[in-house]
């Protein structure tokens, strides 16, 4: 049985935000990926509370319970990173330690590049700090004849129709093609630019390690309820982050910082990622975990192992 949760609507940066409000100390805010909500950190929160912290998880912006505006502008890094500085503004703390999975982790460093006198230190998970140029991401041109999901995902309404077709499909197609329990690299296998983004995945009953039924149902509920259209929007602003924070060229997250990542995690494969160059731009990480046998969602596939590298970083900061 899925436990039963703290949740608060918390109005900040003109939108209402559904989010986990649990526990007493330091703030710890925990931000997910796509295609996740707030679940993603379901094996986290206890232990944070118990070690003295408040845990805030929303389902940010996009997501299910929360605002989804219709604007694409709208899910921008300045209005996400804002939301995230709002939570902690609302819950009456000036200074907070922000944690981030896939789209969260990039929602997390920037924060702590953005809010720079606020965020005590920064957790990214799966995806590291990276700055790429415009349009490396999102131009069919660099890919050649081949498909590549965020240039796919750039058309509004394209991709939205293909996953909107059966979601509960779609949600367990992404969920195990990205974990530890798929061949090898299967995500990254060369298909055509002319491709649709579940092509080629595995379509099996069989669920990803660290998933239950009961989690595969609570995940198609939240996307039933919020579609698709607001949270690829955050695809879909790749280069305009980058435009709008000329500011942030160059510049070094300056916050003690951790790292974690599943050994198979295919994010670590992708054009620009470099767990090298992100420790040049992190100078004050203190370490990469790299979780053995787990894939993407490092969270809920290895938790233990997540929940100890967490802890263990953040002990200096509890009360």
């Amino acid at each position: 049985m899925i436990k039963q949760r703290n949740f608060r609507t918390i109005e900040t940066n003109g939108v209402r935000l559904n989010i986990v409000v649990e526990g007493q100390g330091p703030l710890v805010i925990l931000l997910h990926g796509w295609p996740q909500c707030w679940y993603l950190w379901r094996n986290q929160i206890d232990s944070l509370v118990a070690a003295g912290f408040q845990v805030a998880v929303p389902n940010q912006r996009g997501y299910d319970g929360s605002d989804a505006p219709q604007e694409i502008e709208a899910y921008d890094i300045l209005n996400l990173t804002a939301d995230v500085a709002g939570i902690a503004d609302a819950l009456g703390y000036e200074k907070f330690i922000v944690v981030g999975h896939d789209w969260g982790a990039i929602v997390a460093w920037h924060t702590a590049l953005l809010y720079e006198e606020r965020v005590n230190a920064v957790v990214g998970m799966s995806v590291p700090y990276f700055r790429v140029p415009i349009g490396a991401l999102t131009k069919q041109e660099n890919f050649g004849d081949k498909f590549w999901y965020m240039v796919y995902f750039q058309q509004p309404g394209v991709a939205e129709a293909e996953l909107e077709k059966d979601i509960r499909r779609s949600l367990r197609m992404m969920h195990y093609s990205g974990s530890g329990s798929a061949p090898d690299g299967l995500f990254l296998e060369p298909k055509p630019a002319t491709a649709g983004f579940l092509d080629g995945m595995i379509d099996t009953e069989e669920l990803p390690k660290g998933m239950t039924q009961e989690d595969a149902d609570y995940y198609y509920e939240q996307y039933k309820n919020s579609g698709f259209r607001g949270n690829l929007n955050w695809y879909r602003n790749l280069d305009r982050n980058v435009e709008i924070t000329p500011q942030l060229e160059g510049k070094k997250i300056s916050q003690p910082a951790l790292f974690i990542c599943g050994e198979k995690d295919l994010v670590l494969k992708f054009p620009g990622m470099s767990l090298d160059g992100m420790a040049k731009m992190v100078p004050n990480l203190k370490a990469q975990v790299i979780v053995p046998d787990a894939g993407h969602w490092v969270p809920t596939e290895s938790p233990e192992k997540v929940s100890a590298a967490l802890l263990s970083f953040l002990k200096d900061f509890a009360n």
